[in-house]
């Protein structure tokens, strides 16, 4: 009690500097670490004042360049990025898109990449069975209300790959709890730490804190990052996130997302979109990869508004951005 009580003060000391705070536990010790969130460009991307400028409008003239009241976490904006993938080199713009935030289900993607990865590094097979176990299954309703396949409960026999594809199709909790335990926290960390995603570690399964494994029931909410998650998307897009085999797992995927009632209605039914989405209470999120067979590109958008409020915003923002990657590549294009 002694210890949990020191380590509860040191993460409020340490985050009341701003800055986030790892616990990690083994056996019957516990870790404190703490970084500031990694929010350097990276220097493969190129950057294009105007293409900046041009986001920035469409987030204000949607409304969503503002300060939103998140209840008892005060206020919050927007984290928003877009990597134009159509040159030689790809154009990174955004509006706050070092601004971390909470992710909602969107996380759930990092959980498959460490999966995958240890898959292929021949750790267990997708068709390996997982015996689920309470509390991890938590969802009592279906995140998507037409999908056939039943709530997974207690002692329900599944593989490792079905657990994947409810984790990211469906979105389902207890897929996902089970997954955050098959690929261990401290893992699915040391991963992110390799890409310099700090800030955006995997905390917290999807489940209440008083039903938190020890050590993990005081630890800061996930948190992320436009700049992080579009990173993760570009990775995949271009075979390397963790291995060309991981990224074209994640890839297929993400193709099979059952939720499009995001950014999807603002492209066009032409386009293939690759993505992850994550809602919940004041949180409403998406991104993924955008490829209409001309053009290509990555968007991750964080918003801390409600999803009922939101979805029109959502739908012109994602169509705007869609119309303005278009004629940025058909000025390029056009003879002179």
């Amino acid at each position: 009690m002694f210890l949990l009580s020191y380590i509860r003060s040191a993460c409020h000391a340490i985050q009341a500097q701003g800055l986030k705070v790892i616990v990690i536990v083994a056996g019957c010790s516990c870790f404190v670490f703490y970084a500031k969130g990694q929010t350097t460009l990276p220097g493969y991307y190129k950057t294009d004042k105007k293409f900046n400028d041009e986001l920035k409008q469409i987030v204000a003239d949607v409304g969503l360049d503002s300060m939103f009241n998140v209840g008892d976490d005060g206020t919050e904006k927007i984290s928003l990025a877009v990597i134009d993938l159509n040159g030689k080199q790809p154009v990174f713009g955004g509006v706050y898109y070092d601004n971390f935030i909470y992710p909602a289900s969107v996380y759930k993607m990092y959980v498959a990449m460490e999966i995958l990865k240890q898959v292929d590094n021949g750790k267990y097979a997708l068709t390996d069975p997982h015996i689920v176990a309470s509390p991890n299954d938590v969802d009592r309703s279906r995140e998507i209300s037409f999908d056939p396949r039943p709530l997974i409960m207690n002692n329900d026999t599944v593989t490792v790959n079905y657990l994947l594809d409810l984790m990211i199709t469906r979105s389902d909790n207890s897929a996902a709890n089970c997954l955050i335990d098959i690929a261990g926290r401290p893992n699915i960390n040391k991963t992110m730490a390799a890409y310099r995603w700090a800030g955006s570690e995997v905390t917290r399964k999807f489940l209440s804190r008083k039903r938190e494994d020890p050590g993990y029931d005081t630890v800061r909410s996930t948190e992320t990052c436009a700049l992080h998650a579009a990173d993760f998307m570009y990775k995949i897009q271009n075979n390397q996130l963790v291995s060309p085999w991981v990224s074209m797992q994640m890839k297929a995927l993400l193709g099979r997302q059952l939720d499009n009632t995001k950014l999807s209605p603002g492209l066009p039914a032409k386009a293939m979109f690759y993505h992850k989405t994550g809602w919940w209470s004041y949180y409403t999120n998406d991104v993924g990869i955008v490829d209409d067979g001309r053009i290509k590109y990555v968007i991750a958008l964080f918003t801390p508004v409600r999803e009922e409020k939101v979805r029109p915003r959502l739908k012109e923002l994602s169509g705007r951005i869609y119309d303005l990657i278009v004629k940025r590549n058909t000025i390029k294009n056009s003879p002179r």
